[in-house]
C-alpha cells in the first residue's frame, strides 16, 4: 500500500459532499485529487497532503499535524503535509479538504497546453 486506502476514501467522500468534479492520478508515490485540472488534495503513504496557498498555510501553520511539505530538501510554498492526528477527526479532515477547495480557483494550473 503506497498510500492509506481508508483516508483516501474519506477524501473522496468529502469532495463529492462538497460537489467537486474531481479525478484521481496516482502520482508522487501516492495518491492526487485533481479538481479543474489542477492538484488540490492528496495522499502521501498516511499523510494528507493539502494545496491551501501561502496565506492558508501561514494562517494554519500551527494546527495539529500540521507540517510544511517538503520532498526535496526544500519546503513548498502554498503546500502542507498533516499527519494522521491531524486529520483523524472528522471535523479536522473536513477543514483540510475545504481549505483546499477554498484555494483551488486561486491555484494555477500545471497543465501543458498543447
Amino acid at each position: 500500500m503506497a498510500y492509506n486506502e481508508h483516508l483516501a476514501d474519506r477524501v473522496r467522500r468529502r469532495l463529492s459532499e462538497q460537489k467537486a468534479h474531481f479525478e484521481e492520478k496516482k502520482m508522487m508515490g501516492g495518491l492526487c485529487f485533481m479538481v479543474d485540472d489542477k492538484m488540490c488534495v492528496g495522499i502521501v503513504k498516511d499523510d494528507l497532503m493539502a494545496r491551501v496557498g501561502e496565506d492558508l498555510q501561514v494562517q494554519n501553520k500551527d494546527r495539529v499535524g500540521c507540517r510544511p511539505m517538503d520532498f526535496t530538501g526544500r519546503p513548498m510554498k502554498g503546500y502542507v503535509f498533516v499527519s494522521p492526528e491531524g486529520v483523524d477527526n472528522q471535523d479536522d479532515l473536513e477543514h483540510w479538504v475545504d481549505l483546499c477547495l477554498q484555494f483551488n480557483p486561486l491555484a494555477k494550473s500545471s497543465k501543458k497546453k498543447k
